[in-house]
């Protein structure tokens, strides 16, 4: 710092006020700090500002893989509010198969120059219920679930579940089939919950479940299989790549969507990449879940954390297109 501020011709102060973007220096000011920055290759420390500001600027993000929607969704919401409050983000993967994986990825992070961690746990892990977050390291869950030991936020993904089955049978439809996703999943599981308790509080029959893997060649064998089914006029799928494969399996079946069989998805994913989309779905608010998970981070740094033992659940919202029949 002392030897920018020389070539610059200005005090280590003004350096550090340049290095920590400050608005308190004249734009010519900070253009030769910046010069004699790059010619002499200075680059911020974070442990020399973690000690001056008693923080790194930095949010940690853990889960279990990037690859599907609403883990990229989130990833994405939670690194573009980093950005506008001036943080970094550093991201582990985490491995399903650790004997405790939420206490390995938590140690790995206190490892690295993080502020607090948020983990995202889609799969249920077997140290959920013993682990016990540091005390120096904010810890926050976007899980299924509330949890005695960290703030949790997640989807309501039961009730998005229970709201679409009950759409379908406001529509006149006598029961409402389900293509359920991987039973490792929180979300898949709990979605499936929410349909069988709409069905039997109707006092609906409950029909046997289609198992599904998320991707769409597993709705579109499901949705081929259904539209053999006479009694199936209706389905719930746990996500709009099962969904979509479905109407094409029902397509292909010679049936048709939705004046032989209606349907209707979670997530919203297929927005803008289908043409002409027709799926009806229970929208996620991924976004909002990791603004709010962002901003429970930053509360707990600032000494206010979050409630403990209460999840914070963000709606689903209905998106009525056309792949529903009114058979009333």
């Amino acid at each position: 710092m002392q030897d920018v501020a020389k070539e610059a011709g200005v005090s280590p102060q003004t350096v550090s006020r340049v290095s920590n973007g400050s608005e308190a220096v004249k734009p010519d000011t900070r253009d030769r700090v910046q010069q004699a920055m790059q010619k002499l290759g200075y680059r911020p420390n974070f442990a020399g500002r973690a000690l001056k500001h008693g923080r790194f600027k930095n949010v940690g993000v853990a889960m279990f893989n990037m690859n599907t929607y609403g883990n990229m969704s989130l990833l994405q919401g939670i690194t573009d509010c980093a950005v506008s409050h001036g943080y970094a983000t550093t991201v582990l993967t985490m491995d399903p198969h650790e004997g405790h994986p939420l206490q390995h990825a938590v140690e790995q992070m206190k490892n690295l120059p993080v502020d607090g961690v948020i983990l995202v746990l889609e799969q249920r892990v077997s140290d959920f219920a013993g682990f016990i977050p540091p005390k120096d390291l904010p810890v926050i869950l976007i899980t299924e679930g509330p949890a005695d030991h960290c703030p949790t936020i997640d989807d309501d993904q039961y009730g998005c579940a229970s709201t679409a089955t009950d759409y379908l049978l406001s529509k006149g439809h006598k029961t409402v089939y389900h293509i359920a996703g991987p039973q490792h999943s929180q979300a898949a599981v709990s979605r499936q919950r929410g349909w069988k308790d709409a069905l039997l509080q109707q006092g609906k029959s409950v029909p046997d479940v289609i198992q599904g893997d998320w991707n769409a060649d597993s709705g579109f064998e499901a949705g081929r299989r259904l539209a053999q089914d006479p009694q199936c006029t209706a389905i719930f799928a746990s996500n709009d790549q099962m969904a979509y494969g479905a109407m094409q399996g029902i397509i292909s079946a010679g049936k048709r969507v939705p004046e032989d069989i209606s349907i209707v998805g979670v997530d919203d994913s297929l927005r803008g990449l289908v043409p002409n989309l027709t799926l009806s779905t229970m929208r996620l608010h991924f976004s909002e879940i990791a603004t709010t998970a962002f901003s429970m981070v930053l509360q707990a740094c600032e000494g206010n954390s979050p409630e403990v033992g209460v999840k914070k659940v963000i709606a689903a919202e209905l998106v009525e297109r056309a792949s529903v029949r009114d058979v009333n």
